[in-house]
């Protein structure tokens, strides 16, 4: 793996930690394909229940795409900035598993961008958020044009990009930009927390939920209400179904094994 990122798994969670603290974890190339490697090897891994994705350091979640590899592109070059930012940022939105963003200080452009993939976003008290591209001459290049309107609507993800003004955490939770708020030392223990109360659950359950509101949000009305039906119905052929249902009647905690 690349001295970019770090991995660890600790039973059902896994921790992946962006590991450039000198460069606030700015997004390198490197970066990006070693972060879209890891979650396509996610996929085979069975035992994992939740993802936390955080900074290495206490200063940055991440500063957003790293500017010194921007010199100089032209606009096919840029266009693949674009495209690989944008392919890694689906894989994290549409990973059956849950990924908790676990911001820790500055959420920067692309770094800002990552978060809004995860399906959970909790940050310290230092955190902030900005879309600064506009003061570059150029727009986000990783989906905050559509992620953000979808998350915080039109209003405020116009007044982000257009100003690109910082945002500061209480800010960020008061319209829904972050679902919780904690202080910088309680940050991983409380995206921990979050991710075992997730882990003990029904992981086909888990699973269906995130594939109904991924997939069923892109579609009209009917056709999402179509797919949340037939996901609702699947998952009464599995044990973990069974098992859930006939714990709740016994008034004991459910065993699921992800079957």
């Amino acid at each position: 793996m690349s001295l970019a990122l770090s991995f660890e798994q600790l039973d059902s969670i896994a921790i992946i930690r962006l590991n450039r603290p000198e460069k606030l974890n700015a997004l390198s190339r490197e970066m990006i394909l070693a972060l879209s490697e890891v979650f396509k090897n996610i996929g085979g891994n069975l035992d994992l229940r939740s993802i936390i994705l955080t900074g290495a350091g206490n200063k940055a979640f991440s500063a957003g795409t790293d500017i010194s590899e921007l010199i100089g592109l032209d606009k096919d070059r840029a266009r693949e900035v674009s495209a690989r930012g944008q392919a890694l940022c689906n894989q994290i939105e549409s990973c059956h598993v849950p990924v908790i963003a676990a911001i820790n200080g500055i959420a920067a452009g692309g770094g800002c961008e990552l978060a809004l993939a995860c399906h959970i976003r909790i940050a310290s008290s230092n955190a902030s958020f900005s879309l600064p591209e506009t003061k570059l001459g150029v727009i986000p290049g990783y989906g905050a044009t559509q992620r953000l309107v979808r998350e915080i609507g039109k209003g405020r993800a116009f007044e982000m990009m257009l100003t690109g003004r910082s945002v500061p955490a209480e800010e960020a939770l008061q319209f829904g930009l972050i679902n919780r708020l904690t202080t910088p030392n309680n940050l991983l223990r409380e995206g921990e927390a979050l991710g075992q109360e997730i882990a003990n659950l029904a992981p086909l359950a888990i699973r269906a939920s995130l594939e109904a509101v991924t997939r069923g949000t892109e579609l009209p009305l009917a056709d999402g209400l179509a797919l949340e039906a037939e996901l609702f119905a699947a998952l009464f052929a599995t044990d973990d179904m069974r098992e859930g249902t006939r714990a709740f009647l016994e008034k004991r905690p459910p065993i699921f094994k992800g079957t």
